[in-house]
């Protein structure tokens, strides 16, 4: 299996047996934004999900979250943030586009509001790094180091079709969880637990490892507000996001196939499920050309998880905020 496929099918397997929100691909480093990128988190649901899953399908923005805008009084937009005023205006487009916040007019000026206060919305943060082979381990040790150094999740978990021997274990770090992903035949994948992972401290200052040098590695000493702002970044991030971000190309020989739980790019000429952007087109002996599937991943998204597509909670109001003055 493609280290694609693999991530794929497993987030498709996942969706199917854990509540929350899965998504791929997400930075998950403080000091050093970029470096490190998790193949997958699982965001739990926290007490007010349900609250966060009302105000909208989107991601955020955090500088529209750390403003002093509020669902009470409405506020001069350049009054509310403490950055630049350019990224300023840029989180208040952006929250006014989504719905987080509602805009009136005083004097040629525009003041806005939060339409809800933002919610105690997800719980454990959960990291997998996917790594179907492990005789091809790339930069596997140093990944799983930093997940543990830094601690920005609550569970970091190696996932791997690799048969998992002792010298494997001894060069994953012990807090680490490992599963074994197989699948017998046609059957479902299945996931075995060849070790559980350990809680790692969230609440405490982390180590970010920087850059690894033959005699020393750079380091960065991240305190634990950092370590809550950047969670919350990542799950918001997941939130927007999903895992579902991939694309099917406009070939015959690939259709989509929802064998696994969730519709897949299945390429009939390669066998197997397909990376469109990376892998499809002309320069492919099975290329065929043909229309996309009218495939609509945010609605299967809706469908099959707790994350709502234009949720109804969402206000769109552009007057009347008066009254909170």
């Amino acid at each position: 299996m493609s280290e694609f496929a693999f991530e794929l099918e497993l987030c498709a397997t996942l969706e199917e047996r854990r509540d929350g929100i899965l998504a791929r691909q997400l930075g998950a480093s403080v000091a050093n934004p970029g470096g490190r990128i998790l193949d997958v988190i699982c965001v739990e649901p926290g007490p007010e999900f349900d609250e966060r899953v009302a105000i909208t399908d989107a991601s955020i923005p955090d500088a529209a979250i750390e403003s002093a805008v509020g669902p009470g009084r409405a506020r001069y937009w350049k009054d509310a943030f403490d950055c630049h005023p350019e990224a300023a205006r840029r989180a208040t487009e952006r929250a006014l586009e989504i719905g987080f916040f509602e805009a009136e007019r005083r004097n040629g000026r525009e003041y806005v509001r939060q339409v809800a206060r933002y919610p105690e919305w997800f719980g454990r943060l959960v990291g997998i790094e996917n790594k179907p082979d492990l005789g091809r381990p790339g930069d596997l040790e140093f990944q799983l180091r930093t997940d543990v150094s830094l601690a920005l999740v609550d569970e970091a978990i190696l996932a791997t079709e690799s048969y998992v021997t002792r010298a494997h274990l001894n060069r994953i770090p012990d807090e680490v969880g490992v599963w074994r992903i197989h699948r017998d035949g046609d059957g479902p994948l299945e996931i075995d637990v060849v070790r559980e992972p350990t809680p790692l401290p969230v609440d405490e200052p982390g180590v970010e490892p920087l850059e690894d040098h033959p005699v020393r590695t750079d380091i960065a000493v991240v305190s634990p507000a950092e370590k809550a702002r950047a969670r919350r970044r990542l799950a918001e991030r997941a939130y927007g996001k999903g895992w579902r971000t991939f694309a099917f190309p406009g070939c015959r020989a690939c259709t989509p196939d929802d064998s696994s739980g969730a519709t897949l790019p299945f390429c009939a000429w390669k066998g197997r499920v397909v990376d469109a952007g990376a892998e499809c087109g002309p320069d492919c002996d099975g290329y065929e050309p043909g229309d996309s599937p009218d495939v609509d991943l945010e609605a299967e998204r809706d469908r099959q998880t707790l994350w709502v597509a234009d949720p109804a909670g969402k206000k769109r109001r552009q007057s009347g905020l008066d009254r909170f003055s």
